[in-house]
């Protein structure tokens, strides 16, 4: 697979009318915020990215995949990315930055992102993926850039909310957490202004895509970095949820590939983003154990189900209560035919290659932290 790190100087610059190409990314920081800056600088785009003010410095993805600091008002330093200080529940602010960049294209990907927290913080996550995503359309609009900004927003499968037939562009939405219900106000306010205004608005509808810059509070990054922790040494066990759950999986670099060809279309319209298989949480411990050299084995059922090791007769995985959800998704696969044939499409990464990258990169960090006593979630040397 292609790394795109460092690539941008070496490929020819994305232009319009012979003017370098401007992208502006709201959640920059997160996984799909930083392998999207990684492509779009590998086209040759002048990249800007909005992140919130914090009294930490959170931008770990960015130095482990681009090799440097991005920052606003030093574009020397190695990545072409500028950051501004900026936050989805600020409207005055977020037309200030739409302002001064003028950008030819925003991917809006920042949100309150966890489905399980959003139960906890329902009126945030409201506030920030429903609203956030309506201030930068009408920001758009006051800026008068209309005519000339495409919009991407990140819509999700959850919006779906299950059912065993794959899912496509047609298919009935039935929200199941306060985070699906507010990406499904975000994904109608972008199809809204797109036939209201004519905005160039796009919603990719994207299912669930992992790397190891997923956060570790997501389960398949909780698997492989929890995993590799317990073959350290460095913990217990695992503690799972639903393991009967089952996503269809892809990889972060595939996904944010198809954002890009989404806006590069004559026409604006929205896409179903997926691999097409699906498999369970409890397919992608036992696979993860396997890769991390264990012999995986199920015992007990419900809530006393365990995976063992059969190596070591250890319990690597437990289920436990607490992390069950109000509602649950039982089941989503996607059907992408429609991004295959419009967009030409086609996934890169297989699910069996994506875990084993996640495996690889966790196993390293493990070993890192097993020998120095450092617990970071990313190293540079953790990511191929």
């Amino acid at each position: 697979m292609a790394n795109w790190r460092g690539m941008a100087a070496r490929r020819p610059q994305q232009t319009i009318g012979g003017l370098l190409k401007t992208a502006l990314i709201t959640g920059i920081t997160g996984q799909d915020g930083a392998y999207l800056a990684a492509f779009l600088l590998d086209k040759g785009y002048e990249v800007h990215g909005i992140r919130r003010r914090t009294s930490q410095r959170k931008t770990a993805r960015h130095d482990q995949l681009l090799g440097g600091r991005a920052d606003r008002r030093n574009r020397g330093a190695n990545t072409g990315v500028y950051l501004h200080f900026g936050d989805l529940t600020d409207a005055t602010g977020l037309a200030r930055i739409v302002r001064e960049t003028s950008p030819d294209e925003i991917y809006n990907l920042a949100g309150q992102s966890h489905v399980g927290v959003s139960f906890d913080t329902a009126e945030y996550t409201a506030n920030v993926n429903a609203l956030g995503a309506l201030r930068l359309l009408e920001a758009i609009r006051a800026c008068g850039l209309t005519g000339k900004t495409r919009f991407y927003q990140a819509s999700t499968s959850e919006m779906f909310g299950g059912g065993r037939d794959a899912r496509d562009e047609t298919s009935p939405f039935r929200p199941q957490s306060p985070y699906a219900a507010a990406k499904l106000h975000a994904h109608w306010s972008a199809v809204n202004h797109r036939e209201a205004y004519g905005l160039f608005a796009c919603s990719g509808i994207l299912f669930n895509h992992e790397s190891p810059l997923r956060d570790e509070t997501f389960v398949s990054r909780k698997i492989t970095r929890g995993l590799a922790r317990v073959k350290f040494g460095l913990a217990d066990c695992v503690r799972l949820g639903n393991l009967d759950a089952r996503r269809d999986w892809g990889h972060a670099k595939d996904y944010v590939r198809a954002m890009w060809l989404m806006l590069a279309q004559p026409t604006p319209n929205d896409y179903v983003i997926a691999s097409g298989r699906q498999h369970s949480v409890r397919e992608f411990v036992w696979l993860a154990a396997r890769l991390f050299g264990m012999r995986p084995e199920w015992e007990g059922e419900g809530a006393t189900e365990a995976c063992v090791d059969a190596n070591t007769g250890k319990k690597v995985v437990l289920v436990d209560q607490q992390l069950l959800r109000p509602i649950d998704v039982p089941t989503l696969v996607g059907d992408p035919r429609k991004a295959r044939a419009e967009l030409g499409w086609t996934a890169q990464y297989g699910f069996e290659e994506m875990v084993a990258e996640m495996v690889t990169a966790d196993e390293r960090l493990a070993a890192h932290e097993s020998a120095t006593g450092d617990a970071s979630s990313w190293l540079p040397s953790s990511h191929p």
